[in-house]
């Protein structure tokens, strides 16, 4: 007889899943410290990238903004927010903390003297302005003339004379 597919029961024994385990005490569900890594969105607009990284909880004293040559890199450190009074027990504990180390190649053409940056309510902004001479500039496209009947015949008699 033929057994049904049970999709829960075949992740379980691939990952050996322990139904139980988010029980156990935080200790041994604990990720290794430097297990952070912040989101990041980068965004280009007509005049300038714009790189924001989502980092809550993380003081503007503890991070470090550098470019050296083209390359941008964004580091610092979340601290551990936990405090353990008698009695307590996590259940889970998801949120990371540790060092992060972001970089990033800007492209030709930045002001790297310009770039600015702000810590607002756990997101961080760069803007790096394209410099000036760098700006996209639209090329209008003509459009193809047709030729005449009289240019066409004209065209013609002249590939007859090459020819010849």
């Amino acid at each position: 007889m033929m057994r049904a597919l049970d999709p829960e029961r075949m992740m379980r024994e691939m990952l050996q899943w322990d139904p139980f385990a988010e029980t156990a005490p935080i200790a041994q569900l604990r990720q290794p410290e430097g297990w952070f890594s912040p989101d990041i969105d980068l965004r280009e607009t007509k005049d300038r990238f714009v790189f924001r990284a989502d980092l809550p909880g993380v003081k503007e004293s503890d991070v470090d903004i550098s470019v050296s040559g083209r390359q941008l890199t964004i580091s610092g450190k979340r601290d551990e927010e936990r405090e353990e009074r008698e009695g307590d027990r996590f259940y889970t504990y998801e949120r990371a903390y540790g060092s992060f180390c972001r970089s990033f190649m800007l492209p030709e053409g930045v002001d790297l003297d310009k770039i600015q940056a702000e810590l607002k309510h756990g997101v961080l902004e760069i803007v790096v302005p394209k410099a000036a001479g760098v700006q996209p500039k639209q090329i209008p496209i003509s459009a193809a003339k047709e030729p005449s009947a009289e240019g066409a015949a004209e065209a013609k008699k002249g590939e007859g004379k090459k020819a010849a």
